[in-house]
């Protein structure tokens, strides 16, 4: 058989730099990178046109796009995983705050659907009892996700959410990061508490998986299976199999993720039902450890 171009967009990631610099390669396929900067910018034309063949990918966007049936196929590969924890920010400035302190206050975030947002937003509300509802939400840009009815207050286009944290015109922000000495994490001791929730949950948040259209699952699922393997054999090069792994690969390793991420983003009405975790592949994909 020919050997086939796969367009696909993944980001800069340590535990793929070989494939992504040619040194790791199949005997199937070939990956023509496209570079996206940064990498979510690519998400959209994935959902909404299935612009590549193969695509980084946020998990909350792909629950959401399963959600409005998009032709798109996930597999068990973790490109990004973190604790979110540090990516919570208040101004002192105006007043201590906590997490417990948000009800009646602005929080802005980029967009409602991201999935660090989906992430905290579940810690908020299952380990500090915050109702949700009741905090006043401020975005920035639209879902990925074209048919998702966005109900937050949009932000005045000409601003920046860090400057309105800044400038006391948001309380706090969620999914951001600042070196400004006039900005605290939200999380009091970030570390401390992701290493307490960690040991509650045993679980490190997945953020970006990997996808892959239907129309290459279905009519290649050899090849599929391919790009999975490729991408692990490099994983396992690069990482040394210690714990917490925050790169996991295969169903059963990103299982408890992503059992936590479907039921936040069911708890948020980001996606109408909660999925097992063998729904989120199809028979292409559903066997891969």
């Amino acid at each position: 058989m020919d050997r086939l171009k796969l367009k696909a967009v993944l980001g800069n990631h340590p535990h793929i730099k070989a494939v992504k610099s040619g040194e790791l390669r199949s005997d199937l396929f070939d990956l023509d990178f496209v570079e996206y900067t940064p990498t979510n910018t690519a998400f959209k034309p994935m959902v909404r046109e299935q612009a590549f063949d193969v695509c980084e990918m946020a998990i909350v966007t792909y629950l959401m796009a399963k959600a409005y049936g998009k032709p798109l196929v996930l597999l068990p590969a973790t490109m990004l995983g973190r604790f979110q924890h540090a990516y919570a920010l208040y101004n002192p400035a105006h007043g201590a705050l906590g997490p417990s302190d948000l009800e009646g206050k602005r929080v802005g975030i980029r967009s409602f659907t991201t999935t660090t947002g989906a992430w905290i937003r579940g810690i908020l509300a299952n380990d500090y009892g915050v109702a949700l509802d009741k905090i006043r939400w401020i975005t920035f840009e639209n879902p990925h996700v074209a048919e998702y009815v966005d109900t937050t207050e949009r932000a005045p286009k000409d601003k920046n959410i860090l400057q309105m944290l800044l400038d006391g015109e948001l309380d706090a922000v969620l999914g951001e990061t600042s070196d400004s000495p006039k900005l605290k994490p939200l999380f009091p001791d970030p570390a401390a508490e992701a290493a307490k929730w960690y040991a509650r949950r045993d679980v490190v948040p997945v953020n970006h998986l990997v996808v892959v259209t239907e129309k290459l699952a279905r009519s290649r699922p050899d090849v599929v299976a391919g790009v999975y393997d490729l991408l692990k054999r490099n994983k396992d090069q690069a990482v040394p199999a210690l714990a917490p792994d925050f790169v996991p690969f295969g169903v059963e390793a990103n299982r408890k993720a992503l059992e936590l991420i479907v039921d936040y983003a069911f708890q948020q009405a980001l996606i109408p039902r909660r999925y097992a975790v063998e729904e989120l592949f199809d028979e292409s994909t559903r066997g891969l450890n």
